[in-house]
């Protein structure tokens, strides 16, 4: 009540917000009594001695607004009441969200920013010192149920688990808080609503409860709702408290007009009024008014008498100054344009200028407007660390300007230096980089274990709940925090496999090449001519090709290369294959054909031997055209098959076909290994189905075991194994076939005879 008599004093004399203006005031004390409040509101709208509202007769104050202090359902009453004369109705304390409806409550405005103003930046201080598990205590009154009911949503969306929620009155056993606070030692941190009357009884509770505990316990942080100067007394009950924040409204700097001191009696605060009260049942008004019986202001300053002036109340006051002033301003003006005009301002008429609101700029408070057009406030966060001899100390942690945390780093060193650091109030350990969030059954979500991101997926921030997938072209680190490029890759000539490859191919291309050199030379003698020697050149030639066909499959795979490698091997293999089968039915043919009285001499000749040759090597031909013309291979990358590369490969478009070029060339091998196998035994020089018969055997072992070996590769080692497989079979061929026949040439020339070659048959 002082605090606004001084300010309304105050502005009176300050002639740069009133105008020829006198603010007065009265003064009704409701005794947080609806009825009360009633009678007190009658009184206010009447002007007679009996309460008869709107009535103004005998009185010369004029009431144009209605300043509010009362609690929640006082207010609303309040508002219902002097709505009815649309008497402006202006609070200056946090009330409830409900009196910001203006349909229903259009006369009612706010001075002071909405409640829970502080709940953002309590959550934010939570998450900017990982505080994610926490406890809440609220006082065991309306509004402590509405704080819980608006502020555990705001934490479970941000991800802070409340493991511990307790409401609280003075009366009420310490027992319930015992087993949370048990089971949760963890928490350090506890978020306190309350009211100045209500503080203690709730850090008693809780510390009676932490004293049951077994020790050592650590100090706890307290983040009080209130605003303002902590009621702190009792230092016992600090015993584990590592210190208590709350929340100041920030300041402006005082303008010119403002003294921020007066000077007062002090005999004032008791001789000011003389105020009696009516008992008689039979009295109009249950009270009498009182008058103010002292000065405020005297001309004797003595530094004792100091008293600082409210600057919410100031702001108050100066801002309905300000709207009078506007007011009566506009009516001067109305009259000079001759426009018919009441002769005193009335309630109603001070509508427009409250409802502009400009309260955010000519408050002392650093106040603005919201988007819904609620004032909110900029706050400063105040720290009292205690300390364990009775003292305390009081530092800014921080501010939360324009809905935006700043933390003071010179207070975290301080307190880092008083050996007071910030406690931990977590479940778990963070899950650092690499690591993903798995919740534990039956816990809170904060509760969780970290265990490594899946293949191919990474994760760059702690406690992540996702990992998040590589592109195609990238792969994960080996901490699984970062993505980087794969590496391109293909068998190509310059690596290891590549060289050993190629040498290889080179080597049985020379040797087939020296091979045939060989027979040509010799070509008259009978070795060379006997099984056919046309039969011999072309199966060197094509096993020539078979060598060079190799490269078709070494370096980075083109559109050309893709089309001719399969095509191109399994034709010359297949007329190797023939030629070595037709070379198997013409031993069996020349045997048959010494026997008396058989027919099939007639069937001997190139033209046998080349019609299989051809009829093999058609066979072949017509699957690969028909391969090419269905689904022809085409140069590909497979991002998939090892991790951190990029294999360039063939994809052989239709993998069928390929295996049905494959089992033909098998089927012509196996025709040529049963033949030769028949026909090992047969008598006669220089017979090669022996030969063959291990050759093919060689053969088919190399692409019997070819089959697993491919399937089981990936990549570049896929194409090395058919490389691999291609010159084996063609070496097994050289070797098992021609190599006897020269080293009868080169090294037994007396074998390589036709005297020999009679001798033997004769035998």
């Amino acid at each position: 009540m002082q605090a606004y008599i001084f300010v309304i004093q105050v502005v009176n004399k300050n002639s740069q917000v009133l105008h020829n203006l006198t603010l007065g005031y009265s003064i009704h004390d409701n005794y947080l009594s609806t009825l009360a409040t009633s009678d007190a509101l009658l009184d206010t709208l009447s002007a007679g001695e009996a309460n008869v509202p709107n009535y103004s007769c005998g009185r010369k104050d004029h009431l144009l607004a209605l300043l509010d202090g009362a609690k929640r359902d006082i207010s609303i009453q309040m508002s219902t009441l002097v709505g009815i004369s649309k008497v402006p109705q202006i609070t200056c304390s946090f009330v409830s969200e409900a009196l910001s409806d203006k349909r229903q409550f259009p006369y009612f405005y706010r001075m002071a920013p909405k409640n829970g103003i502080q709940y953002p930046a309590i959550v934010q201080l939570l998450l900017h010192f990982r505080w994610t598990l926490i406890g809440l205590f609220a006082s065991d009154t309306e509004k402590g149920e509405n704080f819980m009911k608006i502020f555990t949503p705001m934490l479970v969306r941000n991800g802070i688990c409340v493991v511990i929620a307790q409401r609280f009155s003075a009366n009420m056993p310490t027992t319930p808080f015992r087993d949370p606070i048990s089971k949760w030692r963890q928490v350090n941190v506890f978020v306190f609503f309350t009211d100045f009357s209500t503080m203690m009884d709730g850090i008693c509770h809780v510390h009676f409860a932490l004293e049951g505990l077994p020790q050592p316990i650590e100090g706890k942080i307290w983040i009080i709702t209130l605003f303002g100067v902590l009621p702190v007394k009792n230092h016992r009950l600090y015993k584990y408290v590592h210190s208590i924040w709350n929340f100041y409204i920030q300041e402006r700097e005082y303008d010119d007009s403002f003294q921020p001191f007066i000077f007062v009696e002090p005999q004032f605060q008791s001789r000011s009024f003389h105020c009696s009260f009516s008992k008689h049942f039979l009295s109009v008004k249950v009270r009498r008014r009182c008058t103010q019986q002292e000065p405020l202001e005297t001309k004797g300053k003595r530094h004792n008498n100091k008293y600082r002036i409210d600057h919410r109340a100031y702001s108050v006051i100066k801002t309905l100054g300000y709207a009078l002033n506007v007011a009566y301003s506009s009516r001067s003006k109305m009259r000079r344009n001759k426009k018919l005009v009441a002769s005193r301002l009335q309630p109603w008429q001070l509508h427009p200028f409250l409802k502009k609101n400009e309260f955010c700029n000519f408050s002392e408070m650093k106040m603005y407007l919201d988007q819904s057009g609620d004032l909110i406030a900029d706050l400063n966060i105040m720290s009292l660390v205690v300390f364990p001899e009775e003292n305390y100390i009081e530092e800014e942690m921080g501010s939360f300007d324009r809905q935006r945390l700043i933390i003071n780093q010179e207070t975290l060193s301080l307190l880092k230096w008083l050996n007071k650091s910030l406690p931990e109030s977590i479940c778990v350990e963070n899950c650092y980089p690499g690591f993903v969030k798995r919740t534990r059954e039956q816990e809170p979500v904060c509760c969780y274990d970290c265990v490594p991101c899946p293949e191919g997926t990474i994760s760059t921030q702690e406690d992540t709940e996702k990992c998040t997938k590589c592109p195609d072209d990238q792969y994960p680190t080996e901490n699984k925090v970062q993505c980087i490029h794969k590496t391109i890759t293909f068998l190509c000539y310059e690596e290891h496999l590549g060289i050993i490859l190629v040498s290889f191919a080179l080597l049985l291309f020379l040797t087939t090449g020296f091979v045939l050199i060989i027979f040509i030379k010799y070509l008259e003698t009978p070795i060379v001519k006997a099984n056919n020697q046309d039969l011999s050149y072309i199966l060197l030639v094509s096993l020539l090709l078979c060598s060079l066909s190799s490269f078709l499959f070494i370096g980075q795979p083109r559109k050309t290369t893709c089309l001719l490698r399969q095509t191109v091997f399994s034709i010359v293999f297949s007329v190797a294959v023939s030629s070595v089968l037709a070379k198997t039915i013409t031993v069996v043919l020349a045997f048959l054909a010494t026997k008396p009285g058989n027919k099939v001499r007639r069937w001997l000749g190139k033209s046998l031997a080349n019609s299989i040759i051809l009829s093999g090597s058609a066979g072949q031909i017509f699957i690969c055209a028909i391969w090419l013309g269905v689904s022809a291979p085409f140069p590909d990358s497979d991002l998939q098959s090892q991790p951190g590369e990029i294999i360039l490969h063939c994809n052989e478009g239709s993998v069928t076909m390929f295996y049905v070029v494959l089992g033909y060339m098998c089927f012509l091998a196996a025709i040529c290994f049963t033949v030769a196998f028949l026909a090992r035994n047969l008598p006669g020089a220089f017979n090669e189905a022996k030969l063959i018969t291990f050759s093919m055997l060689v053969f088919c072992s190399v692409w019997v075991s070819f089959l697993p070996s491919y399937l089981s590769t990936k990549g570049k080692s896929m194409v090395a194994v058919q490389v691999f497989s291609i010159l084996t079979s063609s070496a097994g061929l050289l070797v098992c076939i021609f190599f006897p026949k020269c080293y009868i040439i080169i090294l037994r020339p007396d074998l390589n005879t036709k005297e020999h070659l009679i001798i033997k048959v004769r035998n």
